[in-house]
């Protein structure tokens, strides 16, 4: 088979974001434009040839074709051999196990996360590192780079290969692996967690519900939870990957995992309830009647860490994103080591991880994950949280109340405005940044102002700068509000405002956040000018 030179020109919009390239299918389907990228990271990988490849998705629309057009581009390209999961199928969380268990130069995840999938909806590529983990900015400035000038793409000359039975062959000069997707990252969650002991729990009286959205983690779910722990057939519901979700937003929040909200606070609840996004790296924890915020998730799976088989040794530290609350910060203080605030992005806890210098991390956005690979890991939260319960004998809610008790409840909330114009949502920005050098000694719903500010990050690894993450108000109560544009969708901008307020007193922790932190809410839509700029009276999600 002949390696064929196609001439291209290049597309002015691939510039990935901070979880790689995100665009509407049909973009995806223009003549040369997934090519042009695949060969934009390839060209900012010199030293590919002869080396490993880790290749799959999360089933969604333009799933299987994609993968094909890979497969022949990476023989094109000199790779030595690519590993891809049967079916085109692979969780982020996946890829990220078999690149360190096969000791892989790196690994292309098609998604776009938790956004909806379908012909007229939004597909993704991402490009992850030898440790795992999402390419670092020099990388990806180096993919924007190869981009903007690339004049031809190398591909093989062939037919499309079979990806649905395990199998080895060749293609050309490239051997290929159809791997069983769940197996290896199956086996990295048994080493992790005690599986006697969660057998124990979900084999009793305890009754749990997994809701996989119709997206990558059904089939790891059914394995996990109900095969190898034995919980009840229909434990996990909407198990089967569809390629658009079956209609619905693979989203793991109380409003596009509403269904599942609904059932753990009906009469007859579980006494547990999870769910995980299209591509498996998010989490949502749910108790009977009770929603456990994802900062405060990760602060108490920090307290109760020895009670995994894995950190029982305790953790080396702890990393949260600016825009989390400072909940895991007061447990790490508490534990006596080291807490970091990176900006938003997984691929920025990778040097901390790599480093050694922390065991957990996590994202307000619903990531929670640990050392044990280098992305978020929706399954191993859930684990974690079955983990922590099975432990404690605790139902959900108590063992976040004790926890408050412990450490304090911080009040927060997020709220989105998506799909804004993106001139809006860059005039709203400016506007507020205008307003920092004015905003400090001033006071504003009773909270004076000490610090406004753009948060910038130095990473304390390899001493890079990454600025422009986020438009913070610190108060001298502790309080904060947080305003960033969202790099995660494929049109217009979502505009994301944070809410947050530390609450020591116990008898004052059980309040509705929305009117506990009412004064903050009213001072962001102030600062922005929402409502007057776009016309919105209210977020399009709340959480």
């Amino acid at each position: 088979m002949a390696v064929l030179q196609i001439a291209t020109r290049p597309f002015a919009d691939q510039r990935p974001g901070t979880s790689g390239l995100r665009k509407k299918v049909k973009v995806f389907q223009q003549p040369h434009y997934l090519e042009n990228f695949v060969q934009s990271i390839f060209n900012a990988i010199p030293d590919r040839a002869g080396k490993t490849l880790v290749l799959g998705g999360d089933g969604r629309f333009y799933n299987r074709e994609a993968i094909q057009v890979i497969l022949r581009m990476a023989a094109g390209n000199g790779w030595g051999k690519v590993i891809v999961g049967r079916g085109g199928l692979f969780s982020t969380p996946a890829v990220s196990t078999v690149i360190r268990a096969r000791g892989a130069h790196g690994g292309i995840i098609l998604s776009a996360s938790h956004n909806a999938g379908g012909p007229d909806q939004d597909f993704g590529i991402k490009y992850n590192t030898a440790n795992g983990g999402p390419a670092p900015e020099k990388l990806t400035d180096a993919i924007w780079t190869a981009s903007r000038s690339i004049q031809g793409y190398q591909i093989l000359d062939g037919a499309d290969v079979d990806i649905d039975h395990a199998a080895t062959f060749w293609l050309g000069d490239m051997q290929i692996e159809v791997c069983d997707p769940v197996a290896e990252y199956a086996e990295l969650m048994a080493r992790i967690f005690d599986f006697d002991a969660l057998k124990q729990l979900l084999q009793g009286p305890f009754r749990m519900r997994f809701d996989a959205l119709h997206a990558i983690t059904g089939p790891y779910a059914h394995e996990i939870f109900e095969k190898q722990l034995g919980a009840p057939t229909g434990t996990v519901i909407n198990g089967t990957p569809l390629t658009d979700f079956g209609g619905g937003h693979p989203d793991p929040n109380l409003v596009y995992a509403k269904p599942l909200a609904d059932e753990l606070f009906a009469e007859n609840a579980p006494d547990f309830g999870a769910a995980s996004d299209g591509d498996g790296d998010r989490n949502m924890i749910l108790g009977r009647h009770f929603f456990v915020t994802p900062s405060d998730s990760l602060a108490i799976l920090a307290a109760h860490a020895t009670a995994i088989p894995a950190y029982c040794q305790g953790l080396k530290g702890i990393a949260r994103s600016m825009p989390t609350s400072q909940a895991a910060d007061v447990v790490a203080e508490a534990l006596g080591i080291a807490h970091y605030e990176t900006p938003t992005g997984w691929k920025f806890f990778g040097n901390l991880l790599d480093a050694g210098k922390i065991t957990f991390c996590g994202e307000e956005s619903f990531g929670t994950g640990s050392d044990h690979i280098r992305e978020k890991d929706g399954l191993w939260a859930v684990l974690a949280w079955l983990s922590v319960i099975a432990h404690t004998g605790q139902p959900v809610a108590e063992i976040v109340t004790r926890h408050w008790q412990r450490f304090g409840r911080h009040y927060y909330t997020r709220h989105d405005y998506e799909n804004l114009p993106a001139e809006i949502g860059e005039q709203i920005m400016h506007s507020i940044a205008a307003q920092l050098p004015v905003l400090p000694g001033q006071t504003l719903a009773g909270r004076e102002i000490l610090i406004a500010d753009d948060f910038a990050y130095a990473d304390p690894i390899d001493g890079s700068v990454s600025a422009h993450q986020g438009l913070r108000l610190l108060f001298a109560d502790g309080a904060r509000l947080i305003f960033r544009l969202s790099g995660t969708g494929t049109e217009g901008a979502t505009l994301r405002i944070y809410h947050e307020h530390l609450e020591k007193d116990p008898l004052r922790q059980h309040q509705d956040p929305q009117r506990t932190l009412r004064d903050l809410i009213q001072v962001g839509r102030n600062l922005s000018r929402i409502e007057t700029l776009t016309g919105r009276k209210a977020p399009t999600v709340i959480t």
